[in-house]
């Protein structure tokens, strides 16, 4: 025992001696995540606050006579325009990031409105875009309408509902979109469109006083394979639809020395193995009209303009005029875009603001729907993602929270419909047209 102890001794001495000078040894390894994460935060926020950020309501014309597709070519202009990534300087350093818009769509007391968030900067190329396509809108600056209720709600007079949207499928897979409501031309009469949007306008029209409806979409450009697209978008989608339309996988290429010493071990020259049979039907002619349709969804995808996004939204009231059932007119408006067989949008549990009931957290359970409500509402009118401060998504691709969609979805669910398509009442319109000035007009 004695002799035990005589070799254990020296030893816990010497590691004792170890661990009192070479204790900080580990703590950069240990520390460096978390000082990474609130050192982007901090240039993040200094570089947020610096930035002027401003709100344009687009009023709509009374007659739209072109298809939804032109609103797909005012995405697109917006893409190239603000699409201004930072490099390893300016993202570490200044906390510069990549500039996004959030598309707001909202009725104050019953009247709809359209808005755009943008950076000042941005304004002439959001205005010349929306221009080029849509001749007849309006566009004006106009304050902030999220100061307007008290910015403590919820609280003793006021009560909100809300939630983030997440997509139930990968994001590569497609939401329905316009070329599915309706057989577009390019001089269709605007009576035989089947516009989505007017389910959200006529139910935002026929809410009371004392009652709002908030629906933010944050758009923000990336290219189709960057790492901020939550991933190579371009190859997750592309494997996908090769899976599903069963094609051959590609044989990666062997190295020159392994082809020379297989050749001396075997004999044989490369390229000389067995060989398959190739099929003489293709492998998409074997595809049912249901899996064609998925395939043909992906691949449209990924091979255009694609945006960063995610959408909220709020129903926010007074006490004596909330009434829950409000709520499902944005469930209905986004239902409008599911398919079975491709994607569908749906509230995201995580950020709801309804609580699942635990036995033995049951007490705090209308504590915690308060802190949720405070939270939805905090990233609402900061225009925050939807876990704020924590990075989003927390899967890349799984389409929880934050989710890519590309410039024929966006023009989907946000366009600029007409009177006729859209007849609610008191959706803000511009009644006559802008005319040019008469050659030879004075101009002192």
């Amino acid at each position: 025992m004695e002799q035990a102890i005589q070799i254990i001794e020296p030893t816990l001495y010497i590691v004792w001696d170890v661990l009192k000078n070479w204790w900080w040894l580990p703590l950069p390894f240990i520390l460096w995540r978390p000082f990474k994460f609130f050192w982007l935060w901090w240039r993040m926020e200094d570089w947020m606050f610096k930035q002027k950020k401003i709100l344009l309501e687009v009023k709509m014309p009374k007659e739209v006579l072109k298809p939804i597709r032109s609103m797909e070519q005012v995405f697109s202009s917006l893409w190239a325009q603000n699409y201004d990534p930072p490099d390893w300087w300016e993202k570490w350093w200044e906390g510069k990031q990549n500039d996004s818009m959030q598309l707001e769509m909202v009725s104050l007391q019953g009247q709809p409105h359209l808005f755009i968030r943008c950076s000042e900067g941005r304004r002439n190329a959001i205005e010349s875009s929306i221009y080029s396509q849509y001749p007849d809108a309006e566009i004006d600056l106009v304050d902030d309408y999220t100061k307007y209720v008290p910015q403590d709600a919820p609280n003793k007079d006021w009560e909100l509902w809300g939630a983030d949207f997440e997509m139930i499928k990968p994001d590569v897979y497609p939401i329905k979109t316009y070329t599915k409501f309706f057989e577009e031309k390019e001089a269709a009469k605007e009576e035989k469109r089947v516009d989505p949007m007017a389910t959200l306008l006529e139910g935002m029209g026929k809410i009371g006083p004392g009652e709002q409806i908030w629906i933010q979409i944050s758009v923000e450009p990336v290219t189709s394979s960057s790492k901020e697209a939550a991933g190579d978008f371009i190859k997750r989608g592309r494997e996908i639809a090769d899976k599903l339309a069963k094609r051959p996988e590609k044989g990666k290429q062997r190295a020159i020395l392994r082809e020379a010493a297989e050749e001396l071990a075997y004999g044989t020259m490369p390229g000389q193995g067995e060989k398959k049979e190739e099929p003489i039907i293709p492998p998409e002619m074997k595809l049912t009209p249901g899996e064609r349709e998925i395939v043909e969804g992906v691949e449209s995808k990924v091979g255009k303009r694609c945006f960063h996004s995610y959408i909220r939204f709020i129903y926010i009231a007074k006490r004596e005029s909330y009434f829950g059932g409000v709520k499902g007119i944005p469930f209905g408006f986004f239902g409008q875009f599911s398919t079975e067989n491709l994607n569908a949008l749906k509230p995201w549990p995580r950020t709801m603001t309804k609580i699942k009931r635990y036995p033995v957290l049951d007490l705090l359970r209308a504590r915690r729907t308060f802190r949720k409500k405070r939270r939805l509402f905090f990233r609402y009118i900061k225009r925050f993602t939807p876990l704020f401060p924590k990075p989003t998504p927390v899967v890349p691709g799984s389409g929880k929270g934050s989710f890519i969609l590309n410039t024929e979805e966006l023009a989907t669910i946000f366009h600029f419909p007409g009177r006729v398509v859209a007849p609610a009442p008191f959706v803000s319109r511009v009644e006559s047209k802008r005319g040019e000035a008469p050659p030879g007009l004075p101009v002192e």
